[in-house]
């Protein structure tokens, strides 16, 4: 059995996979036999349909097509602004976008997104996509979760971190359905956050160029930032044997890491712990760091 882990970074960190996928795939003795790569993720900077975290990627989207085709990988453009209206559709940018990977390569590409004007918008205008719906949505309680999980538009569905460990529903899925959730699996957040919604649309605003203040964060670590050690101690982190042992058995199929704001450094150790096996995991870290063009922080 395979499982899809869907990666961070589609424009941020281009140079950290023009490393990583060749070892990927021509060394596939350093990496766990069941998993593969499903998609990369991502959104230019200035991308105003982007959401979920401010894009802050800037390589030429025509050299992270040419990769992602080299490759046979989805790619995935995140946008998944919660604040689109019908004034924002004939963005340049983001049609330019939809133009390029609608049809790139050997196999479909897809867009997150939250707004159903531009769900509507792009499947109209771009069919040669599917659709995801994001985690932005903050899906937390379970019905509300499978009448996403209904909806015919979406190829797959991201709940919210804190239905991760909801065993007795998960369970109950449809097969189906179970092949339609995408769990995220190495959230940093509080599990108490109450204020993740509004979050989300602060940083839409900021996509859409408003003026508006910073998200002040209610986690009470805030302070620290991100770091994996503590997402490890998250009750909705799904760490390897969680997978191995749960959601493997249980037919689910998809996993989404998170980390576009972060560094190079810290989304490689994200892709030691998930796809490499400890034997040979100091070998890739060396292979990835020995490349002096690649800023690592």
């Amino acid at each position: 059995m395979k499982i899809y882990y869907h990666l961070p970074g589609l424009f941020e960190f281009y140079e950290l996979y023009r490393l990583f996928l060749p070892l990927f795939y021509k060394r596939r003795e350093y990496f766990y036999d069941e998993c593969e790569i499903g998609s990369i993720y991502g959104a230019p900077a200035d991308c105003i349909w982007g959401g979920g975290r401010t894009g802050c990627g800037d390589e030429d989207p025509h050299k992270v097509a040419e990769l992602m085709r080299e490759y046979g990988i989805s790619s995935r453009l995140t946008f998944s602004n919660s604040l689109i209206s019908k004034v924002h559709l004939l963005d340049k940018k983001c049609n330019s976008l939809c133009a390029l990977f609608e049809k790139n390569g050997p196999v479909p590409n897809g867009v997150i997104i939250y707004s159903d004007i531009l769900l509507e918008y792009i499947n109209k205008n771009y069919p040669g996509f599917y659709f995801v719906s994001s985690t932005t949505k903050v899906l937390m309680d379970f019905k509300s979760f499978e009448e996403e999980l209904k909806r015919k538009e979406y190829r797959y569905v991201v709940p919210d971190f804190r239905l991760n460990k909801s065993f007795a529903g998960l369970k109950n899925l449809s097969e189906t359905f179970k092949q339609k959730v995408e769990f995220l699996c190495n959230e940093c957040c509080s599990y108490d956050c109450y204020d993740r919604k509004n979050c989300y649309e602060n940083v839409s605003r900021k996509c859409l160029g408003e003026d508006c203040e910073d998200h002040i964060c209610v986690s009470p670590t805030a302070e620290r930032g991100y770091r994996f050690s503590d997402a490890m101690k998250n009750p909705g982190f799904i760490g390897i044997e969680d997978i191995r042992n749960f959601y493997m058995p249980e037919g689910f199929r998809h996993f989404k890491i998170e980390g576009r704001s972060l560094g190079s450094a810290v989304v490689l150790e994200f892709l030691l712990y998930y796809m490499t096996k400890p034997e040979y995991q100091l070998k890739v870290r060396e292979e990835i760091y020995l490349d002096s063009n690649l800023d690592l922080f």
